[in-house]
């Protein structure tokens, strides 16, 4: 089980939720999630195990697929209840989330625990104003009146920086960019101070400047409300930025985690290699192709045997097709692979990507 270094606290305040000041936040162990499709089951998640410090960013990076949705929406309780199934432990300070009915769920979501979604302009409902959006959560959560809850929407637009908060507190979502939507998304996720926010690829579809405006909202957010923070994204390079530790998923697993600069540093895995190796470089000449991992993403319907990653791995042997690695390493940096990189005897090949 991958896992950040702790320490105890004892009879340590709590916020009310059993989250107590500077203790483990989030404590996801053993997490599977599986669904039933046209073909057999799917296993989207597949024993996933992280801890989350409060003030703390965790990134889960990885290519589309890969689990990091599927593992926030698990985190947040939003899997479909039917064709879907759920295992093992999602704890919120000292309070078990896995299993909690929907009526349970409302003392969490939105309150204790938010969530960005990546695509504002499907998240939001396009027939009501933005103060509108805003004010619900609020009356709902906090109690507040109509009046007061306007009051506080307009404040959290602002906060948010969003340009002429009281004017966009009565435009629908169609009248505003991509980043002003974005930013309503946070003002909502934030409107009742949770403890966790977790950020579904807040910056897609984003121009780089717009990029950096919203992610530095979502650092200086976090270090007002000292919330935790898990940062989901497909770009390694924009994690690198704004983390302190890395989760590398690959086919419903995490096959590498460390806190950033180790990580980034002394990557073992030869998939994070390939993900900081397709990171563009100012310094590269401006005529040479982006490298490119070859190959697909596994079906989890039907995952080849030993390593996930072996019929795209150019230091494939026999040991990674017929045997699943375990994690190995330290609780600083720990990765899933046989043959990791930089240890010897060195593997055929010269890189990770081709």
């Amino acid at each position: 089980m991958i896992r950040t270094q702790t320490t105890g606290l004892t009879n340590a305040p709590t916020n009310g939720t059993g989250v107590a000041t500077g203790a483990e936040l989030l404590t996801v162990d053993d997490l599977h999630v599986t669904f039933q499709v046209r073909g057999g089951e799917l296993r989207a998640v597949d024993g996933v195990s992280f801890e989350l410090r409060k003030g703390r960013t965790l990134g889960i990076v990885g290519e589309s697929g890969s689990g990091k949705s599927v593992t926030a929406r698990a985190i947040m309780g939003l899997l479909p209840p039917i064709k879907s199934r759920l295992s093992g432990s999602v704890r919120l300070g000292d309070n078990e989330l896995v299993g909690l009915t929907e009526h349970q769920w409302r003392q969490y979501r939105g309150t204790a625990i938010s969530l960005v979604f990546q695509d504002p302009m499907r998240s939001l409902n396009p027939t009501l104003r933005i103060g509108l959006q805003i004010t619900e959560s609020l009356r709902s959560h906090r109690g507040l009146g109509k009046k007061e809850a306007r009051d506080v929407a307009i404040d959290l637009l602002s906060k948010v920086r969003m340009p002429s908060p009281k004017q966009r507190f009565y435009e629908y979502p169609h009248q505003l960019s991509g980043g002003m939507r974005q930013r309503v998304m946070i003002a909502i996720a934030i409107a009742c101070h949770p403890q966790l926010l977790i950020a579904d690829e807040p910056t897609t579809a984003l121009d780089v400047t717009t990029q950096a405006q919203v992610m530095d909202l979502l650092m200086d957010l976090q270090s007002e409300f000292q919330m935790g923070l898990i940062f989901i994204s497909h770009d390694i390079g924009l994690a690198a930025d704004y983390t302190d530790e890395i989760a590398v998923m690959y086919a419903g697993r995490i096959v590498e985690q460390g806190s950033t600069r180790e990580l980034l540093d002394h990557a073992r895995m030869p998939y994070t290699q390939a993900l900081l190796e397709a990171i563009p470089r100012l310094d590269a000449p401006s005529h040479l192709p982006l490298p490119a991992l070859s190959g697909r993403p596994p079906d989890p319907i039907a995952l080849p045997a030993g390593c996930s990653f072996n019929p795209r791995c150019i230091f494939v042997q026999d040991r990674c097709r017929s045997e699943a690695p375990v994690l190995a390493g330290d609780a600083q940096h720990r990765w899933s692979c046989w043959y990791p990189l930089g240890e010897e005897p060195r593997r055929e090949g010269a890189g990770s990507v081709r």
